[in-house]
């Protein structure tokens, strides 16, 4: 049945509440039903439409695909601009959903995390069963050290498994995950930790770079040096064969250490409007602003775009080049793989100098990715330094079928250039750090064209009512320019569920922008 077809027999409130009982790092008996993905999500025109007119069943029927501790009393409730809530009422955690039920669905064995690192020569095949593992007992170690619900964590870590871990382990709690961008210095990095305010920071000893290391630690210290706010602890997980590093008596803690000392311990249950992380962006004004991401609208919506934006079926492997600094490393290495049960590819390394301009070709191949997620600048890299993508001839992509770009607009001669040597329908697609997921594509999972006009990005997905407008001297947007500019508009009666709740710390710059967006 498609999810059109579920609204009609699906209830606004959640499904039946389930508890996480049994050993936390081993799980429970399988539930009823095994919540993924729809298997027949409905046309766009059907979809889109309904999205505007009666949200709460789109909405409410996506939900019924994430497992939810305690039922929601209502789906959607209105109280005036920007303070929609979503799943009112309603209990569940994201780490759950995203580790614990598919070891409980039998899918344990499972791969959930392909890590390649050609940068250490290291790859790595990690289970649910043993991702669940990590992530419980770090969520303990968290909890010994005083980290509780609600609670700031700031991540400042590279492309490892382990950083993963940490997200996870913050939402196992409820601890409320800021994960800062590695490649940013000392001052930017002291200036997100005296925003956050975080009880604990979590680093590692070395990120490494195709020339070079990148020294974490002394990163660190330098901000530290800067901030007011002091973290209690600082949680360092040393990376073998890269060096030593001391710890500073009193204040760090040795993560290995600390793991061996850790217990499994359990999810905890949290609202669907608690705050999964905050991420920075810097925006138009260069100042950094903390989006705030809600638990249960991004889990729900998440699940929902891995099948009906980008038209993977659990299991299929799924691999976003980017970084989990950003927020396509949250939404599409971390949390939608791991939801919608898709594997998902973490690749430390660059598309061209790792060793060379044929590296993506190789993991495409050697890890069988279905569908592959990357920017223009990216693929305009590998192009300059092998322009007729030789290097990757050797490679048989033979379960690829589907590529997407973001980040920037895709120039046509880029977009054209990928199809012909990557072979597969290569999609533009629009979004930002504080939607979360996709403003605009072409949803091949709800039959959208695989061969729009280059230069488009798609449509609008579902939730978002938006149009092109033109403005002049508008009093609103101020006197930017004398000529026409363009924006989106969005309907805030039918709010896409997973917009940013807020931003950290300054909810009268939030208010502000949303009356310019009205």
């Amino acid at each position: 049945m498609g999810l059109l077809g579920r609204m009609a027999v699906l209830a606004v409130r959640g499904g039946a509440a389930r508890r996480w009982l049994g050993r936390p790092c081993a799980g429970g008996r399988p539930p009823a039903r095994a919540a993924a993905s729809s298997p027949a999500l409905g046309r766009y025109g059907e979809v889109f439409r309904s999205s505007v007119e009666e949200p709460e069943k789109v909405w409410g029927a996506a939900a019924e695909l994430i497992q939810w501790s305690k039922p929601w009393d209502r789906a959607l409730e209105r109280r005036g601009p920007g303070s929609e809530s979503w799943f009112v009422g309603g209990e569940l955690n994201i780490c759950y959903n995203a580790v614990d039920r598919h070891v409980e669905n039998g899918r344990g064995d499972h791969t959930a995390i392909i890590y390649d690192s050609p940068v250490t020569n290291t790859k790595e095949k990690i289970t649910y069963k043993e991702l669940l593992e990590q992530v419980s007992k770090l969520a303990d170690v968290m909890v010994r050290h005083g980290v509780k619900k609600g609670d700031r964590v700031v991540i400042y870590m590279p492309m490892i498994p382990q950083t993963v871990c940490c997200m996870l382990a913050c939402a196992r709690i409820g601890a409320i995950h800021s994960l800062i961008f590695g490649g940013f210095a000392s001052k930017e990095l002291s200036v997100r930790i005296d925003h956050a305010k975080p009880r604990l920071i979590v680093t590692a000893s070395f990120g490494v770079e195709p020339k070079r290391k990148v020294e974490y630690i002394s990163l660190l210290e330098g901000a530290l040096g800067m901030v007011q706010h002091k973290p209690e602890k600082v949680l360092i997980y040393r990376r073998p064969n890269l060096g030593h590093v001391p710890l500073t008596p009193g204040r760090d803690l040795d993560w290995e250490e600390e793991l061996a000392k850790a217990q499994c311990y359990k999810c905890v249950s949290v609202p669907s409007d608690h705050p999964l992380y905050i991420l920075y962006t810097s925006g138009t004004t260069g100042l950094p602003k903390g989006v705030i991401r809600p638990t249960g609208g991004y889990a729900v919506m998440l699940n929902w775009t891995m099948s009906a934006i980008y038209g993977l079926k659990p299991g299929e492997v799924w691999w976003a080049a980017s970084d989990l600094g950003w927020v396509v490393g949250h939404s599409y290495i971390c949390y939608g793989p791991l939801l919608h049960g898709n594997p998902t590819v973490l690749y430390e390394g660059k598309p061209v100098g790792t060793p060379d301009a044929g590296a993506y070709f190789r993991v495409l191949a050697e890890h069988e990715v279905a569908a592959f997620f990357t920017s223009p600048t990216a693929i305009r890299a590998i192009r300059q330094q092998d322009p007729e993508a030789a290097l990757g001839k050797q490679y048989s992509l033979k379960r690829f079928r589907m590529m997407f770009v973001a980040g920037e607009h895709c120039d046509v001669d880029t977009l054209e250039w990928s199809k012909k040597v990557f072979k597969v329908p290569v999609l533009d697609h629009w979004w930002q750090t504080e939607s979360g997921s996709p403003i605009t594509a072409s949803c091949v999972g709800l039959g959208n064209s695989t061969t729009p006009p280059p230069g488009q990005a798609g449509k609008p997905v579902p939730g978002y009512n938006g149009y092109l407008c033109l403005l002049e001297h508008s009093q609103a947007f101020g006197k930017i320019r004398k000529h026409s500019t363009s924006c989106i508009s969005r309907n805030f009666q039918d709010i896409m569920i997973l917009w940013m709740q807020a931003i950290w710390m300054k909810m009268a710059i939030y208010m502000s922008c949303l009356e310019l967006m009205m």
